[in-house]
């Protein structure tokens, strides 16, 4: 499989920001969103091929007991699954990053599943526009997802009017509301800040859970963090 990085760092986002974690970041992706802060694994794909054993043996190099496969989109590989069968096999916390377009029988501990909405389509590409606006949600695909493994929910939020399109999807899919995150977009302090207040908001209103991007507030927008 395709493998752009791995490192050692912690959860930045999602119910176990913080943990001490193993990164194994897979390039390449399905979807083209506008703002994605990972443009190595999506529009300009790099990496080198990496067999299991391989991924595995630098994992071991690292002290941490959770891993994080994510990308670019890692369910476009079907090693995924041997992957995460030998962590599991390891005694590894494994955590999934997905937008939810693709099922996979990965062996995991937490799915956490992006679903993308209407501000991640990228205008400015008329291919792409089109192509991202056909598979960005796949109600089927979430469900099964979430029936597979405990799951989170995570919504990447720019502007208020994104709550309108995640409550029907939330009552769509019957997603636990404590299992639901709003995560501000932002690559900087500043914008991160700022709608993190009024999403923190949000999220008490409705019952969702807020989630942070702390390897951007401790780091910035740096790769391998």
């Amino acid at each position: 499989m395709k493998i752009s990085e791995i490192f050692h760092s912690i959860q930045g986002e999602g119910i176990l920001a913080g943990v001490s974690s193993v990164f194994v970041r897979t390039s390449g992706c399905n979807l083209r969103c506008t703002w994605c802060d990972t443009p190595y694994t999506s529009w300009k794909p790099e990496g080198n091929e990496h067999s299991v054993d391989q991924i595995l043996a630098r994992v071991a190099e690292f002290p941490a007991t959770h891993t994080v496969l994510t990308g670019g989109e890692p369910m476009l590989f079907e090693e995924s699954i041997a992957l995460c069968a030998a962590l599991k096999q390891r005694n590894h916390h494994i955590t999934i990053e997905t937008a939810g377009t693709i099922f996979r029988p990965v062996p995991c501990d937490l799915m956490s599943i992006s679903p993308k909405l209407a501000n991640s389509t990228p205008h400015h590409d008329p291919f792409w526009s089109i192509q991202h606006d056909k598979i960005r949600l796949q109600p089927d695909t979430l469900r099964r997802l979430m029936d597979h493994s405990d799951y989170q929910l995570k919504f990447v939020v720019a502007q208020p009017s994104d709550l309108d399109e995640i409550h029907p999807l939330v009552d769509t899919l019957k997603a636990d509301p404590a299992k639901v995150l709003l995560m501000p977009e932002g690559r900087d302090t500043a914008t991160l800040n700022e709608r993190s207040r009024w999403i923190a908001e949000s999220c008490k209103s409705y019952g969702y859970r807020y989630s942070p991007r702390l390897h951007v507030l401790l780091w910035g927008d740096t790769r391998g963090v």
